[in-house]
């Protein structure tokens, strides 16, 4: 038939007493014991959804104190907020080259980065302090100058 050793194996994994045998069945655990520990379960369950109840509070409490913030700042100043619009959609174009320029030569020296410690170390210091400086930059202009979300406004029926 077929030369090809057999691969998969037939097991017994059918329940069978290894040892000697047991008379007695294991005994049931009390139905009281066993009622107590569900309502244990079910408190601990209460207590969880407690506290990350009042975890979501704090953190949404924290978030809103910084939007209100924010919108502060950009509604003292106005100017200052679109100067940064601005100057974030002027630097994303940048960001987007020199995110090529860093893919390009990553892309080109691969082979010599797995060889050598000394040519990764170089990638790393040439471009990692600039892109973290850069990202920072960036993201700072971007939350200053969002727009806040408009409330969308029903439009008129067309006839």
């Amino acid at each position: 038939m077929n030369d090809v050793p057999q691969v998969c194996t037939q097991l017994d994994i059918s329940a069978t007493m290894i040892g000697p045998a047991v008379s007695a069945p294991l005994p049931l655990a009390d139905a009281s014991e066993t009622n107590r520990l569900l309502r244990d379960m079910v408190a601990l369950q209460h207590r969880s959804c407690e506290l990350l109840t009042e975890l979501v509070n704090q953190v949404s409490l924290q978030q809103r104190q910084r939007n209100a913030e924010l919108k502060a700042w950009k509604e003292a100043n106005p100017k200052l907020a679109n100067a940064c619009r601005h100057a974030a959609e002027s630097l994303t174009k940048v960001h987007g080259e020199f995110l090529s320029t860093i893919a390009n030569e990553a892309f080109d020296n691969a082979e010599s980065f797995s060889d050598s410690d000394y040519a990764l170390g170089d990638f790393l210091d040439r471009y990692g302090p600039r892109l973290a400086h850069f990202n920072g930059v960036l993201q700072l202009l971007s939350q200053l100058s969002a727009q806040q979300p408009q409330p969308l406004a029903e439009k008129p029926p067309q006839d």
